[in-house]
Parts: C-alpha cells; structure tokens; sequence
C-alpha cells in the first residue's frame, strides 16, 4: 500500500486527523456545489460520504466463460463508470440534496445501489459492462477500458433499463452539437417530452500529461450545475474525480478489494454491511497535473431547460475566453475533412451535406486517437489495498 500513499494525497492511514480536505480558508466544490474548507468540512465530508463508491470486488459468480471472480487489476475503469451512472441516477431520482446516512432505506436509492451490484441479472453490473463491452467493443473479459469505451457502453447498457429513465449521450471529437442530444431526448410526437440525459464528453488534453492550460477549464466543469464529475485517473489507474480544492482534484478510488455480496432492502446485518462498503468516508487528492491527460467530463440534465442552462454555461464560462475551451459547441456536427470527403462532395452535390461523414464511424475517429494509450492491461505491479470484511 505504500505505492498508493506515496502517490496521493489525502489518505494516511497513520494519521488521526484524515488528510482529505486542506484546512485553510479556500473554496471546495463538489459537484456543482461550494463549500469553505473550514467553515463546511462536516458538509463537505458528509456530501463525499453521500456518493456511491464502487472497488474492486471479489468472490463473485464468473464473468461469462472467463472463470473471472474479482476485478482487481483490471475493472478500475469500469467501476469508474458505475459511479458516474450512479451520481447521476442519484441526481434525477433523489435530487442533488440528497444524503446518505448508515440507517438509509429509502427504496429509491436502493433501486440504485442494487444496480449496481455484482451479478448478470442488475443492469449496470461489472458482468453487463465488461460482456457488453467484449460484443461491441470488442475488448475482451479482464482487458482494461478507457473512458470513450465505458461511456460507448453504458450509452448502451441504459437503454435496456426503463426505471432509469436515461439517455446518454457521449461526444464524439471534441464536439457538443446539440441537435445530436435533441434528436436523442425530445420526443418526436410532441417536440417538447424530455428524456433525461447524461452528458459525456471524452477529451484528450495532452500527450502523456494535461497541458495546464486546461486546468481552468476542468475547474470550472466541476462549478457548473448538473456536474457529474470526470472518469479518468492517472496512467493506468483509472479514477472518478467528484470536485476540487486549489489546484488538486478530489477524488473517489476504485482500487481497494472488498467482497461482493447484495444490499438487498437490508433487512439483515450483512446487507446493512455491505451498503455501508458502497460508500467512502474521505476523499483524496492529485494534483491536476498529475492526471491522465485521457478523461472524460459528465453532466446530468434531468429537464431541457436544464440542458439549455448547461449550453449557455458552456458557451459563457468555459468558452468565453476566461479559460482555454475544452471542447466545441455547435448546433450540427460538420463533416471532418478528408481527401475522400472532397471527392465524393464533389460527385454528391445533390446529397444530403453530412452524407459524407455518415459513412464513417465517429467511435473509430475518437477510438483512434483517444484509445491508443489508454487501452492497456494493468501490471501486476498496481499494490491493491484489500479490505477483508
């Protein structure tokens, strides 16, 4: 465990007074919310406590035909994408107010928790994720994800589950063109019936470390209303950042081993035991500069008002000028130029003007830049803190 220690910081094992939040007059936000670092760190760590924190897990039934009984090594990614689905769902269904105590039974939260849980049958568990992915991504049982490939798959794991009552979107180069989240979430019979939607928006902001012209950037990400927080993490160690204090992130991390079990409605100590192993008592911290230049930005917007809010913050706060822009907004998605793009316009001048680019597939575009690096497998070297409960 001294590898986790040296590198973060914000959990020391040894210390009586955990390390989480600096204690200093400065500004905490956690999604879409602001806190004093001392006037609020009760409500900082009880908002912290609130989230669902999924690990590593282990002694469940096998994955498929890959005789897999634990993630550790491997799945930090995908439990990565489990939290963000599952800060969103808590957002629509309970409100960002909510807050979860050990004596928690309100059914709705359970719906959600047990979504989440270890077996074939809940929808977004590590079974649905890692099999979704291996037949449409073509990442096999035990292979490391990266945050496009998470994002691809739950965009697709969610619309087997009407209860969410969700859409995602994921956007593709960089680019949010807004008529694509309409054309997912209005309803076609009345043009005003929203689905609601979970906004996430892969981005590379560096080669091998974020150009810190972009830190701005993603601080303000974590300001704006409807923030989910960010999937990405550090080089091979994915990570679920929820907020930021100065100029480190604060984040939730997958990498500790606990054993997998059911929440159920619990009616008994061991179920009652195991919510109580879905949620982390501190955050910790890394420096913005420290993180994986490979991430992605999520927000939820339960109303298209909302999501209209969002598209105006985007457009006044992050590109206005005040920050480097992270990303593109545009209504429509314009065709990327290539030499085979301008012969076939040529020859197409009665066609539709996106033809062209509905030839290729966008997730190929992104996957081939934004994958390269982050579709690796885990070393043996990665020293797992297990918790035996």
């Amino acid at each position: 465990m001294d590898y986790m220690l040296d590198t973060y910081v914000g959990y020391d094992i040894g210390s009586v007074e955990p390390d989480d939040i600096p204690k200093a007059d400065v500004t905490v936000w956690i999604l879409g919310k602001q806190y004093n670092a001392l006037q609020d760190l009760d409500a900082v760590r009880q908002d912290v406590h609130s989230r669902l924190w999924c690990t590593y897990r282990r002694g469940f039934v096998p994955i498929g035909g890959s005789l897999l009984t634990t993630d550790k090594g491997w799945g930090c990614m995908l439990r990565c994408g489990q939290m963000v689905l599952a800060q969103a769902l808590t957002q629509l269904h309970l409100g960002r107010e909510w807050l979860w105590t050990p004596e928690t039974r309100e059914p709705i939260y359970l719906k959600i928790v047990n979504r989440l849980e270890d077996n074939k049958q809940a929808p977004f568990s590590l079974h649905q994720i890692a099999l979704t992915g291996e037949s449409s991504e073509e990442k096999r049982v035990g292979e490391w994800f990266g945050p496009n490939t998470v994002a691809q798959v739950l965009k697709k794991l969610v619309k087997f589950d009407d209860w969410c009552n969700l859409a995602i979107h994921v956007a593709l180069d960089n680019t949010l063109a807004t008529e694509e989240v309409l054309e997912l979430c209005v309803d076609k019979s009345d043009g005003e019936c929203w689905k609601p939607l979970l906004l996430i928006i892969p981005l590379r902001l560096g080669l091998s470390e974020v150009n810190p012209i972009y830190i701005e950037g993603l601080k303000k990400c974590f300001e704006l209303s409807g923030s989910c927080g960010m999937i990405g993490g550090r080089p091979n160690q994915a990570l679920y950042f929820i907020g930021y204090v100065g100029d480190e992130a604060l984040f939730l991390d997958p990498h500790t081993v606990q054993r997998s079990g059911t929440v159920g409605n619990k009616s008994e100590p061991e179920e009652i035991e195991m919510d109580e192993s879905f949620h982390q008592k501190y955050a910790r911290r890394i420096n913005f500069k420290a993180m994986d230049p490979s991430l992605a930005v999520c927000f939820v917007c339960p109303t298209k008002k909302e999501f209209e809010d969002l598209v105006r913050q985007f457009n006044e706060e992050l590109n206005s000028g005040s920050c480097q822009a992270l990303f593109e907004v545009t209504k429509t998605r314009q065709a990327p130029w290539t030499p085979t793009t301008v012969s076939s316009a040529s020859s197409r001048k009665n066609s539709e003007p996106n033809e062209a680019f509905n030839e290729i597939s966008a997730t190929e575009i992104v996957n081939e830049e934004f994958e390269e690096v982050e579709t690796r497998l885990l070393d043996d070297s990665d020293d797992e803190f297990e918790i035996i409960v």
